[in-house]
């Protein structure tokens, strides 16, 4: 049974290093100048993998209860310590994760900074529209 745990850890290592990887992908293209074009493919893989962990992180919790040890990190923890190699692989998903967290946090603030750009921007054209500051469709400046 500790042969499928560690099996399980180390799909799960794999699924983290792809979502890690597109994190990377998804900073790209976040800094593009119009990233319309890439971001729903990318929400949408990463909402594929987000599945394929939950489902990886269920699997890994029914084990290590059917090997007598609690779910979750508080499991695996003592599980670990009884087992050098699932300890090894451990230490490496929790690095990878930690990598994930990251560059998931550092996107959260280019998607915030983003949005708060286009907020403002929206907020001057609409200040000038109702001050009839824009032009109008035939191009010319609208009249006060």
């Amino acid at each position: 049974m500790k042969d499928a745990l560690l099996a399980t850890v180390i799909d799960e290592y794999a699924t983290v290093e792809a979502f890690a990887s597109l994190l990377a992908y998804e900073e790209k293209a976040l800094a593009a100048v119009s990233p319309l074009g890439t971001l729903p493919s990318i929400v949408e893989k990463k909402t594929e993998l987000t599945g394929q962990l939950a489902a990886l992180e269920k699997a890994r919790d029914a084990q290590l209860r059917d090997l007598g040890f609690p779910p979750g990190w508080k499991g695996m923890e003592l599980a670990a310590a009884a087992d050098t190699r699932l300890a090894e692989h451990w230490q490496l998903l929790q690095a990878v994760v930690q990598r994930a967290r990251r560059a998931n946090t550092n996107n959260g603030l280019m998607i915030r900074v983003r949005m708060n750009y286009n907020q403002s921007a929206l907020a001057i054209l609409r200040g000038a529209a109702q001050n009839g500051a824009v032009y109008g469709p035939d191009g010319r400046m609208a009249a006060v």
